[in-house]
């Protein structure tokens, strides 16, 4: 399957979008590249739902302009713009048939009649529904469901796919299924560019080329997955993107030391001034019990076990330091006294307090 003649790549110049003078999306500036899955994660009303339908054109911007490859679209109308769509809730025609629904979109966009059988045939063996071709939807799972409405997306053989919250009516083993789908399915398209939202955390590392953190209508931050996770730049980047353990501290007079609660820590990554105060980031998973560098000892005040490993809340100082610890000979009970250890170079130090937010990442 080819993609049609949209052009590659989506571009977000200074949009905004407001309504009744509230602003929902404050001066995007983002560009996804050709054929590259960027994945939109935020909390609800961060603004990523509201970039997804000012690309599809359900929204006008009040200023900026949207461009899909060369074209500045701004002003079309959706049916003119070439794009496949996925929503949240399928929107599955539920008086036609699979093969009738996945046909919609082109017969819409006027499709030569012989070319449609082929086209449809094609979507449904791309997402492995060829066998459900004349079932109604009420006959499907879940998990059918959305393979048909993606099935419709890519009938039309768009460049650009947008995928709005996809997963998030499916149980956690169907989500985990079609996160390995939805990864083949881009292998298979590799022209194809993909913008996802999401407010789920694994699903944008599993999937995306690069990830644009939103949050209060603004961009926060944009990277790789292994930028966000290892490297955070703000604290809301490290709390959102995977779990952080997130420690005040103040810069000490050469960048590699700071002090957390009267105690020194080593830290191999600046971020902060010397004699400003910052914040301290580490991952649970980088956590290890016993003595060693960066060595903290509080009181257990959580225990989890996760299966493959035990989630241990140790409280130091007033603050909440967790580890995620693989084997352990002996779990600790709470209220039993623990030292908990991490390496510098684990360590990211970060502004006390990230930026009010801007699209200028």
């Amino acid at each position: 399957m080819t993609a049609g003649a949209v052009g590659p790549g989506i571009r977000f110049d200074q949009v905004t979008v407001a309504y009744d003078g509230n602003v929902v999306l404050d001066r995007l500036d983002l560009t996804v590249g050709p054929g590259e899955v960027m994945a939109l994660l935020g909390p609800s009303g961060s603004g990523k739902t509201t970039a997804l339908r000012a690309v599809a054109g359900f929204v006008r911007p009040v200023s900026g302009r949207v461009h899909l490859g060369d074209r500045d679209v701004t002003d079309l109308p959706p049916h003119k713009r070439g794009i496949g769509m996925v929503v949240q809730q399928y929107a599955l025609f539920p008086h036609m048939r699979v093969e009738e629904n996945v046909a919609f979109g082109l017969r819409t966009r006027r499709t030569a009649r012989a070319d449609i059988p082929v086209r449809v045939g094609e979507a449904l063996e791309m997402t492995g529904m060829s066998a459900y071709a004349k079932r109604y939807p009420r006959e499907l799972s879940g998990g059918q469901q959305q393979r048909v409405a993606i099935a419709r997306a890519l009938a039309i053989r768009p460049s650009v796919l947008l995928l709005d919250e996809p997963l998030s009516a499916l149980d956690a083993q169907l989500r985990s299924g079609m996160l390995a789908e939805l990864a083949r399915l881009h292998r298979e398209l590799p022209e194809v560019s993909i913008l996802y939202v999401t407010h789920d955390q694994i699903e944008a590392l599993t999937l995306a080329d690069r990830i644009a953190v939103m949050d209060r209508a603004r961009l926060q931050d944009c990277g790789t997955p292994q930028e966000l996770y290892r490297r955070p730049r703000t604290e809301f980047t490290a709390s959102f993107v995977g779990s952080a353990n997130l420690l005040p501290v103040r810069v000490g007079p050469g960048a590699d030391t700071v002090d957390f609660a009267g105690q020194p820590l080593a830290t191999t990554t600046g971020g902060a001034r010397p004699g400003e105060d910052a914040t301290l980031c580490v991952r649970p998973h980088r956590v290890g019990i016993g003595a060693g560098p960066n060595a903290l000892t509080g009181t257990v005040a959580e225990v989890q076990w996760r299966g493959d490993t035990h989630r241990l809340g140790v409280d130091v100082s007033g603050h909440r330091l967790t580890a995620d610890v693989r084997e352990l000979r002996e779990t600790p009970a709470l209220g039993d006294r623990l030292t908990l250890h991490f390496a510098a170079e684990d360590a990211v130090l970060l502004p006390a307090a990230g930026p009010s937010g801007g699209s200028d990442v």
